[in-house]
């Protein structure tokens, strides 16, 4: 990584280095001046939470996909990514490898000196607790690399990312280590977290719980249904499928029924960037401020809107409709054939609202048991068990329907793999819109669903975005290209640039 990790954390830690390639700078703090005592620690642990954010995410997966349309109010932010526009140079290439490296580094530095901290009587288990949500987050960040950066997931001879368990030297220059390399690092970090974290389950910080969601997750991208299946089934077996007032209120950060895992998002916390409340035109840290300037009506500036292709799957019976679709939506009865499209079918973001006088800033939702239940539905699709039984994919997905709509649904049945495939898509769509899955899921499954993106034919063709409507699930560009940046600090990656790029 070279200049990259030694950068970011000079900015980003303990001071600002006039030199940033200086790893020796004289004043710089170091990591054992910093942690001398369990409080440092825990405070240190704060500031690695501080690093982790799903903002960019839920940018990337709803404008790159068929979430989003062109809003009426649109500047052209993001029309890069509508325009399906990505190579080495752009800035979501980047993005993602420098946040996820500092996420790391910031871990590592923190579990490097944890080693030299002494312990008081009656302090090993907050120490232990806080060493293993380290090790937990390390794990997570590295994954996260993975599902960008990596052409698939389950060959794990494929290439992968850099795996950096160590603070690298302004000297130091690696290669991309294979998937199945960087998966061993993960583990053994998953390890050390489940036997030292203390707490089962807490949904706004690292637990046990927090463990599990991750492997389940990752089995299910590395296609390891089994275990996938294990690990979901023992979530959902502690954390009931929300009903319908309990889902409302979930993204209205009342209630944490089904939520495993979330980012707290507060009035006042590092990111809440809009000052006063009053404009969020400028905001980075606010997920509803990736839709719209200032809050989520109509006079809001809407410069993204719920694209058309989604919208057209929600049903205004399902809660879920409720909860994405912006009350003051203007929603066109006969839409194909307005005379004004664009003014006429105004469909709002609804999900991320704000609180009070915090529009558009609400927690991040991470892990859900809803997505656990749509693991299973996916494991079953897998085995071929798409219909009938309590443990096939047509179960798992009427379970969820129930749940939302508050009424008994419709059995559905699926002819092939394909079919169920698709309907998972289709409901995880659904489920999970806004919340930076789609890109992910298109990329893994996809080709077996037979389904990429594919925009209503209105919204691809808004102004200034003419044609942009379809890619397919086989596109190099559902892999992110290692940025420009990286290449040219680390010659040991320019052969080993993503395909396409």
């Amino acid at each position: 990584m070279k200049k990259i990790i030694t950068y970011i954390f000079c900015v980003a830690l303990f001071t600002a280095c006039e030199d940033a390639i200086d790893i020796d700078q004289v004043g710089r703090i170091t990591p054992d001046v910093a942690f001398q005592n369990l409080q440092d620690l825990q405070d240190g642990l704060i500031g690695v939470y501080t690093k982790y954010d799903l903002v960019q995410d839920i940018a990337h997966a709803s404008t790159f996909t068929d979430e989003l349309s062109v809003g009426f109010i649109s500047g052209g932010q993001r029309v890069g990514d509508y325009q399906f526009i990505l190579d080495a140079t752009s800035l979501s290439a980047f993005t993602f490898w420098q946040r996820g490296y500092e996420e790391i580094n910031e871990a590592t530095r923190l579990i490097l000196a944890a080693e030299s901290v002494p312990l008081e009587s009656g302090e090993q288990g907050t120490y232990n607790n806080i060493l293993g949500q380290a090790h937990a987050l390390r794990a997570y960040s590295h994954f996260k690399l993975l599902s960008y950066y990596s052409t698939d997931l389950t060959d794990d001879s494929a290439l992968g990312v850099i795996a950096v368990d160590f603070v690298p030297s302004i000297d130091d220059a690696f290669p991309r280590n294979t998937n199945g390399e960087v998966f061993t690092l993960i583990e053994a970090d998953l390890q050390k977290a489940e036997g030292l974290l203390q707490e089962q389950s807490n949904t706004t910080f690292v637990s046990k719980d927090f463990v599990t969601a991750l492997r389940a997750r990752m089995a299910a991208y590395r296609g390891q249904y089994g275990m996938a299946t294990t690990y979901a089934q023992q979530l959902l077996d502690d954390y009931p499928i929300a009903d319908r007032t309990q889902y409302a209120n979930m993204f209205l950060d009342a209630d944490n029924t089904e939520i495993i895992f979330k980012l707290e998002r507060t009035r006042g916390d590092v990111f809440d960037s809009a000052g006063n409340g009053v404009s969020n035109m400028a905001s980075q840290s606010r997920a509803g401020a990736k839709f719209a300037f200032t809050n989520e009506t109509i006079n809001g500036g809407p410069y993204f809107e719920i694209g058309r292709s989604l919208f057209n799957l929600f049903d205004e019976d399902d809660i879920r409709f409720d909860v994405n679709v912006g009350p003051e939506s203007l929603i066109s009865p006969d839409y194909q054939n307005a005379e004004d499209f664009e003014n006429e079918d105004i469909l709002l973001v609804y999900k991320y609202p704000g609180e009070g006088d915090r529009p558009l800033l609400n927690d991040l939702k991470v892990f859900r048991s809803s997505e656990m239940l749509l693991i299973l539905a996916e494991a079953a699709a897998d085995a071929g068990n798409f219909n009938g039984a309590a443990n096939s994919t047509a179960a798992h997905i009427k379970q969820l329907r129930d749940a939302r709509f508050g009424t008994d649904q419709p059995l559905p049945s699926y002819a092939n793999e394909t079919e169920a495939f698709a309907a998972i898509l289709n409901e995880r769509r659904v489920e999970l819109a806004f919340e930076g899955h789609r890109f992910h899921d298109l990329k893994r499954l996809g080709a077996r669903a037979n389904q990429g993106v594919l925009r209503d034919p209105l919204d691809c063709n808004a102004i200034g975005v003419n044609g942009a409507c379809a890619l397919p699930a086989t596109d190099h560009r559902f892999t992110l290209p290692i940025p420009q940046a990286e290449l040219i600090a680390n010659p040991n990656l320019r052969e080993q640039q993503n395909p396409g790029y």
